[in-house]
């Protein structure tokens, strides 16, 4: 079945290759890589949240992001950025890495590896594959805050949001609560998050996000490896 995607008129073309690219590189489906960008940043690679370190065409945090290039840099062209982080990375070389959430390429290809991730995990725990919406959740909670929230709201879906994942709750506050202050259900917050990822997908389901086990995953792209190797040489050769 063909995904139905509305693209979004003013989309940067540069982006959109960029995950075309990361979703050939990762196996994860484009449709949902493009839902994702535009649900957390409006496909806009410069985007920086007011209420936490969330930054870039993804919204990684600060902590999120440096685990990421840890554990998937060396499949990116990033693997300077593992090694250092490895090794302690001083601040500076640290705040170099951060940086990198607002190149659309790398941010899209470590998108696509948090999405597997994600989806590994929770299949795990809920035992079932993980749906678009579920995938959602843990990017905006984490997997571990996903995985949490799944199976209370299966439990006890009228349950107030916010006594579940209080920082998740302070940090987006117009998610967890109504406008009038009283606090959100699981079942309510969970229909707000999913509506944020399936109005960007088009008239069709996700359809499938991740590949058939198995499946060969493609290198990552000499262009943009040599890139990150050139970024790596000037980083290093400014420390010394």
């Amino acid at each position: 079945m063909t995904q139905a995607i509305q693209f979004q008129p003013n989309a940067n073309a540069g982006v959109i290759g960029a995950l075309q690219q990361a979703a050939a590189a990762t196996g994860v489906d484009f449709a949902y890589l493009y839902a994702n960008a535009r649900a957390e940043s409006g496909l806009n690679p410069a985007a920086r949240a007011s209420t936490s370190s969330a930054s870039g065409l993804f919204q990684f945090t600060d902590a999120t992001w440096l685990a990421m290039v840890q554990r998937h840099g060396d499949k990116h062209g990033l693997g300077w950025a593992a090694q250092a982080l490895s090794q302690g990375a001083s601040p500076a070389v640290k705040q170099t890495i951060l940086s990198l959430r607002h190149d659309a390429g790398v941010a899209a290809r470590l998108a696509g590896e948090f999405t597997r991730d994600n989806a590994g995990k929770l299949q795990a725990a809920l035992g079932r594959a993980a749906e678009a919406s579920d995938l959602y959740l843990a990017a905006f909670f984490g997997a571990g805050g996903a995985i949490k929230f799944l199976k209370s709201m299966a439990a006890a879906p009228g349950m107030a949001a916010a006594s579940l994942l209080p920082a998740a709750a302070a940090a987006n506050r117009s998610t967890f609560y109504h406008r009038d202050g009283s606090a959100r259900s699981l079942a309510e917050v969970h229909d707000l998050v999913a509506n944020r990822i399936h109005r960007h997908l088009g008239d069709e389901p996700a359809g499938t996000i991740l590949p058939p086990a198995g499946r060969s995953m493609p290198p990552a792209d000499p262009a943009l490896a040599a890139a990150r190797a050139r970024m790596a040489y000037l980083v290093l050769a400014a420390m010394q």
